[in-house]
């Protein structure tokens, strides 16, 4: 379980640009829960990723994991549980590297190196069968770098190497957004099945709202840091496109916009 209690968060503190963002924010999402969370532009989704995985710090409030309370822990550390796949293709991949290159670091993720060999050509025929489910031939690229691969093949790569060690939470930053429509479908099959697979606790921030309808169990929509719609269970399956737009367009009138 990934807990947010009481956070504060300012931007350009103590001075004229100050802006605070969370003010005693709460979040909680429970042990297999796929949340896809939706919201206007600034309204903290992303800020609220980067602070789960410790990428920027809070001046208020606990992150707790699982019960323990990893606030001031560092983010590399975090990264052993947690798995995140970026809105940039090219920031989950090594693209001067190879496709093995690549699958080797991310089978190493959390573990001691020393001065052994990096890549263990005895885990190849693991590498081509992870793969191979991807259905798009990169098992038979091994040695081909991973900077000469199209942005849907290194998005899946990315997603793949989130997941290959045992981790219990998978974070998804707009991880479609750069992709074309039947690529973005293909990595969002994808993901689907990587969850339910491994049984992980997922957060996906995402401006697709037939994603975040179709996908997942529960349904956040935030605006200027807060939390303005939350769906599970029966309403989350009874929710539509159209419900969630009429929703977004009601919230933003009222705030001004």
């Amino acid at each position: 379980m990934l807990e947010l209690k009481g956070i504060d968060k300012y931007y350009n503190p103590g001075t004229v640009n100050e802006m605070c963002l969370f003010d005693g924010f709460n979040l909680t999402v429970k042990d297999g829960e796929f949340v896809s969370v939706v919201g206007s532009n600034g309204s903290g989704k992303t800020s609220m990723l980067n602070i789960l995985c410790g990428s920027i710090p809070v001046e208020h409030g606990s992150i707790v994991m699982d019960g323990q309370d990893i606030t001031n822990m560092k983010e590399y550390r975090r990264n052993r549980r947690i798995g995140r796949v970026y809105q940039n293709p090219a920031m989950g991949t090594c693209p001067s590297m190879t496709i093995l290159e690549n699958m080797s670091l991310a089978d190493n993720k959390g573990k001691f190196y020393g001065l052994g060999r990096g890549v263990n050509r005895s885990r190849k025929e693991h590498y081509r069968e992870l793969l191979a489910r991807l259905g798009l031939g990169l098992e038979d690229k091994l040695d081909v770098l991973v900077g000469s691969l199209s942005g849907g093949q290194r998005q899946a790569m990315a997603l793949l190497m989130s997941t290959m060690t045992d981790v219990d939470f998978l974070i998804l930053d707009e991880h479609t957004a750069a992709l074309d429509p039947k690529t973005a479908e293909i990595i969002m099959e994808l993901t689907d099945q990587i969850v339910r697979e491994k049984n992980l606790t997922a957060v996906m921030v995402t401006h697709n709202l037939r994603y975040a309808v179709e996908y997942g169990n529960r349904l956040l929509m935030m605006h200027q840091g807060k939390i303005m719609l939350d769906l599970a269970g029966e309403e989350k399956k009874a929710v539509k496109v159209d419900d969630i737009l009429q929703q977004f367009n009601e919230i933003s009138i009222e705030c001004g916009n």
